[in-house]
């Protein structure tokens, strides 16, 4: 069925993946190494995913690809480097505008991969004649556990990918193929180069140190409940108050722990333009966002992943961030939202207010 070579196959299939435009690409074996099953029941039992229920009820299909596709046998997984053109640390200095993750400035980057995955998937399953499933983040995929068997690099210590040449600036995903022996061996030991099995962080904490909210327990141990991205974007409720001065100015997601990364100095900027940030939301001013309606909120966001919050819960983020501004013209603005029909914004407008006033 499969008449090539394995090494054959997985050159052929490298080549057209950066052809593509994709970054990296390597290949694993849909079996997870034990630590990571392990770090993922711990990370539910300790209710450390807070809000995120869609991660304990796919718990049993995160831990296991054959689960999720019984029939896959080799997974490609691939990265595209996002890295942005400046240091997004500046940014928190800015303090009346508004600090939206770089990753989330301009195209959301699931539409933009899975367009990408897509294709490489229809050229695979036209070589080669296999199934094919392709997964991009939404999915229950423990995409990064899987990335780092796949030799695209280690998990570092804030849990996030990092890659020798792009750094902590890699998305991710994956095509589930029922292509045989494409690696050989189990979980861990599927990681080809010994260094990268290690890990490169060495006894390096900076992404531990900078967090703003000490969010993690330890290394590799995160604390979503107190991770400024989760609580900007995955939380449904008020941002809890002993976290809000820690927001600062972010008015969506956190990029502290990628942007301290020393291997960061290696990256190059994403040549991906879909990534880079459109006209009017690098540094948002936070006078205009709080003025957003629903409409206004999904014209600013459209195609953007910011969308998915809806406008509420976007502008409860920026009420945080005008309370933390010092800057008492933005009082009256905050004091405009204290009626507002979203529970969500006027006790968070109310607040910034008392926050300005003190």
């Amino acid at each position: 069925m499969f008449g090539f070579y394995p090494n054959d196959m997985k050159s052929k299939i490298q080549q057209q993946a950066l052809s593509l435009g994709f970054d990296a690409v390597g290949f694993s074996l849909p079996v997870l190494g034990e630590k990571a099953k392990a770090g993922l029941q711990e990370f539910i039992a300790s209710g450390a995913h807070g809000d995120m229920q869609w991660m304990e009820n796919n718990a049993d299909r995160r831990a296991d690809p054959k689960v999720l596709w019984p029939e896959v046998q080799s997974i490609i997984v691939v990265g595209h480097n996002y890295a942005p053109p400046f240091n997004p640390m500046e940014k928190l200095q800015h303090k009346t505008a508004g600090n939206i993750s770089c990753y989330a400035q301009n195209r959301d980057y699931h539409d933009v991969i899975k367009k990408k995955l897509k294709a490489l998937a229809g050229w695979v399953a036209e070589q080669y004649g296999c199934e094919v499933k392709v997964f991009v983040d939404t999915a229950p995929v423990m995409e990064k556990p899987l990335a780092a068997q796949a030799g695209l690099g280690w998990q570092g210590k804030h849990t996030c990918l990092v890659s020798r040449r792009f750094g902590s600036w890699l998305f991710l995903g994956s095509i589930f193929t029922t292509i045989p022996a494409l690696v050989a061996g189990s979980g861990d030991s599927e990681i080809p180069d010994p260094a990268i099995r290690r890990g490169g962080c060495g006894s390096c904490t900076r992404c531990l140190d900078v967090c703003p909210t000490q969010a993690f327990d330890s290394a590799g141990k995160l604390d979503a409940r107190k991770c400024i991205a989760y609580l900007t974007v995955e939380h449904k409720g008020q941002v809890p108050l002993e976290f809000r001065k820690a927001v600062g100015n972010r008015v969506y997601g956190c990029d502290d722990c990628l942007a301290v990364c020393p291997w960061n100095k290696f990256a190059s900027v994403s040549s991906e333009m879909a990534y880079h940030a459109r006209a009017g939301l690098e540094t948002p001013q936070l006078r205009d966002l709080a003025t957003l309606d629903d409409a206004g909120f999904r014209r600013l966001f459209s195609g953007s992943p910011v969308k998915r919050i809806g406008r509420d819960r976007f502008v409860r983020n920026v009420l945080i961030a005008i309370g933390n501004s010092n800057d008492s013209s933005l009082a009256k603005t905050a004091a405009a939202l204290t009626n507002d029909s979203s529970p969500l914004v006027a006790e968070m407008a109310a607040w910034a207010v008392k926050e300005l006033s003190a």
